[in-house]
């Protein structure tokens, strides 16, 4: 069985010949630049160039040898985005931080000294008192429709289709709920759809508009090649979720509908992956409706997300993609058996009956100890639950 029967049985929530594994498949199941760096010191392997998955994050793409000797199952195509298109001849340097201003307007620093990642500094509307559809009108928006956004990616879709892995696509941008806090600030953005409502939902539906412009453009070319099409938005906090269920349901839940509506009508044999952070739990049957059919990242410390219980719950519904190790205390703090022990206790509760794709909870960050990494990999290794 190669990679991507491998993966698709699990997404027909089968039991495989092996559990899947996922690395860099996407920008949520990646190893930042520093870790990665660490990594091939620890295990002998020269330094490579850099190349980039998502430079704001600061998220690379392994090297194929690396992918190879790791057994991972996925490969990612990468469209261009504000996040990793030309990025570094955009910089400039305003003293103590490396400035970045994108596609959408945002500005960007990345500190100088003990910098991880850019952070959001300014959003272009956040000042706007009494906003109106006007401003939304009068935007600066980016060409989501771009060809250029996907040069290359059908050739490189194929050669993963000839090597017999599965292939994963992201979109745009970050989700309908994410980029509306982007735009008008965070403050603005949770206050608004109560306040300013016309104006809230038409700004989500202009996200959501320039979303489904960008996957149509994207998947008349690449839809046959793609076996899981990406979308997310970041919902869940540690105990609860940033904005009410019945908030969501009403305000961005539809809009989301459309997005992945407009997805399945043109991938229809591709599977829907929604990445939200957090604990999503009491959203996940929305999530469902809506048609998605894999979650991640699976925030298993998160309240509301013990996996033994998620997969109980919504295992039959819903594939889990990562939840395979904590990467908030485990992966970073703890020592190597910590590490193996939080594997194996995250893979009984979510593999058994298929349904289950390997990946860390998260990307991998530059504070993870290499030994820690291999930890993660050859503990998983050595599971037989298939």
């Amino acid at each position: 069985m190669n990679s991507r029967e491998r993966i698709l049985k699990t997404l027909n929530h089968e039991e495989p010949d092996q559990i899947p594994y996922d690395l860099a498949g996407s920008t949520w199941t990646g190893i930042a630049n520093v870790a990665y760096k660490n990594l091939l010191e620890f295990i002998g392997m020269p330094a490579e160039p850099v190349q980039w998955a998502d430079v704001i994050q600061q998220i690379v793409v392994p090297s194929e040898k690396i992918l190879d000797r790791f057994g991972v199952d996925t490969r990612g195509l990468l469209p261009l985005t504000s996040h990793n298109w030309n990025v570094h001849d955009k910089l400039k340097d305003d003293g103590e931080n490396w400035e970045y201003f994108d596609e959408w307007n945002f500005t960007h620093h990345f500190p100088k000294k003990d910098g991880n990642w850019f952070s959001l500094v300014k959003s272009p509307m956040e000042d706007i008192e009494n906003p109106s559809v006007t401003d939304i009108k009068a935007f600066n928006w980016p060409v989501a429709g771009n060809k250029q956004r996907i040069a290359g990616l059908k050739e490189m879709a194929q050669k993963f289709r000839e090597q017999g892995k599965a292939v994963i696509i992201k979109g745009l941008c970050a989700g309908v709920f994410e980029m509306h806090q982007r735009i008008r600030g965070m403050s603005n953005s949770l206050m608004e759809p109560f306040v300013y409502t016309d104006f809230s939902d038409k700004l989500a539906g202009k996200i959501a508009d320039l979303k489904i412009e960008f996957w149509e453009m994207a998947l008349d070319e690449l839809a046959g090649l793609v076996d899981i099409v990406a979308e997310g938005d970041d919902y869940g906090t540690q105990e609860s979720q940033l904005i009410g269920p019945d908030h969501f349901r009403e305000f961005y839940k539809p809009h989301i509908k459309r997005i992945l509506h407009s997805i399945k009508k043109k991938a229809p044999e591709s599977k829907l992956m929604f990445h939200s952070c957090g604990n999503v739990r009491p959203i996940i049957p929305d999530f469902i409706e809506i048609g998605v059919d894999i979650l991640n990242p699976v925030h298993i410390t998160a309240a509301g997300m013990e996996p033994l219980q998620l997969k109980k719950d919504f295992g039959k519904d819903v594939v889990f993609w990562g939840g395979g190790v904590d990467t908030q205390g485990v992966l970073p703090s703890g020592s190597p058996d910590k590490v193996a022990d939080n594997v194996k206790k995250n893979v009984e509760a979510l593999a058994p009956g298929g349904g289950y794709i390997f990946a860390t909870v998260h990307n991998i960050q530059n504070d993870v100890p290499p030994e820690n990494i291999m930890a993660v990999f050859e503990t998983f290794r050595k599971l037989k639950y298939y």
